[in-house]
């Protein structure tokens, strides 16, 4: 009978911030392209306070990388497509086949939620006007919406959404932020252009790959970062190559990527402000076992009940959470609307320790977005706006 290996607290958050990237030493000449195919998904989100999200995650993990070049890494070639994973993600090309299962559903199914028919032939129009003119946007084809809420879709946009799902149009580009659509069969290269994996096959893949990019999660980690259920990760995870593992405190069995066994994580640990939709972050339940950090999206919550700001970015540094930035922007300062220092519950790194980095971590996304100066504005606890404020100010003039 095999022995399980067992891994620290310690162990197991550090190895999965050098699976996700943001321990040792950055791949720079793989770039953007190579946070995409390690991460093997990049969320995206319409909210853009420093930028958006998907533009925060390889900044995160490289630094101050040119915005033009991230999404010129993304959207050029055939590098990238857009479709459903943990949300709506830009997911590496080589993923097509993966995601087969998920659209046979979509297929067989035959419908979105806003409309169960396809009033007066409109997808096979769609079809027809992107045969002949190319990608072309919603607008493109004849405007996105009725005039109602923005649910409130027009059937053209239903249609070539039911067409998205199925995997008959694709998105492999983003212009003004509005979804490009083309014809799956014309975007896609042959040699992944096909449905052939059965759903299992699918499942396992992702499921390995999840694990790889998790470095060790639970089952219910591994489910989260592509959307399955947990009994299809229960059902496939042991012909996967992940192998079992118990960690400490973690009360539930988990699943590590062998690579991440085979040597212990080393290197600088990047200090950095993350988007609340990183993947080192966006499943809630496993930031907070691993960091101690109960977080959460407050953009739609009432301005008077927010605790840590509109667009609250987790502050990494020495692999730990050590606060929160609520940033915005005006002119050429970066404004810390609401910093809140220190983490949830302990992890050997005090308020006042936290005023550092969190300066660091400032100073470089000014100059990243390129902005000159920073300004503090509230502090939690408030004794350190004044140590924080200079402590950024002097991050900022040292460039």
């Amino acid at each position: 009978m095999t022995t399980k290996v067992s891994l620290s607290a310690d162990d197991a958050r550090r190895i999965a911030l050098r699976a996700q990237g943001l321990l040792g030493a950055p791949d720079r000449r793989a770039g953007t392209r190579g946070v995409l195919r390690r991460l093997g998904a990049v969320q995206l989100d319409t909210i853009s306070v420093l930028a958006r999200s998907h533009e925060l995650v390889p900044y995160a993990r490289l630094g101050a990388v040119g915005r033009e070049a991230v999404e010129s890494a993304y959207w050029s070639g055939t590098a990238a497509f857009e479709y459903w994973s943990h949300a709506a993600c830009i997911l590496p090309m080589e993923e097509w086949p993966l995601f087969a299962f998920r659209r046979r559903k979509n297929r067989a199914r035959g419908y979105r939620w806003h409309q169960p028919r396809d009033p007066q032939g409109s997808r096979a129009a769609v079809i027809e006007r992107l045969r002949g003119d190319g990608p072309l946007t919603s607008t493109d084809l004849g405007g996105a919406k009725n005039g109602g809420p923005w649910w409130d879709w027009s059937e053209t946009k239903i249609a070539v959404e039911t067409l998205l799902d199925a995997g008959e149009v694709v998105v492999t580009a983003r212009r003004g932020w509005k979804r490009v659509y083309d014809l799956a069969e014309r975007a896609i290269p042959d040699g992944l252009f096909h449905d052939d994996l059965p759903d299992e096959e699918c499942l396992r893949r992702l499921v390995g790959q999840a694990g790889r990019a998790l470095g060790v999660g639970t089952r219910a980690d591994l489910a989260d970062y592509h959307r399955l259920k947990g009994e299809q990760v229960a059902a496939v995870v042991g012909d996967t190559e992940l192998v079992e593992v118990e960690v400490e405190g973690w009360g539930k069995p988990a699943w590590a990527d062998p690579e991440a066994l085979a040597a212990a994580p080393r290197g600088r640990h990047r200090t950095t402000l993350l988007s609340p939709f990183d993947s080192l972050v966006w499943d809630r339940p496993r930031t907070e076992r691993i960091f101690g950090m109960t977080h959460r999206l407050e953009a739609y919550v009432p301005k008077p009940k927010r605790i840590h700001g509109y667009f609250a970015m987790p502050v990494l540094a020495g692999g730990k959470v050590v606060g929160r930035v609520d940033p915005g922007r005006e002119g050429s300062t970066l404004v810390a609307r609401q910093v809140t220092l220190g983490a949830d519950r302990p992890v050997g790194v005090t308020p006042a320790k936290a005023v550092e980095p969190t300066a660091a971590a400032l100073a470089e996304a000014a100059s990243w977005v390129g902005a000159q100066t920073v300004r503090v504005e509230r502090v939690s606890p408030p004794e350190l706006h004044t140590p924080l404020a200079r402590a950024a100010e002097k991050a900022v003039a040292a460039g």
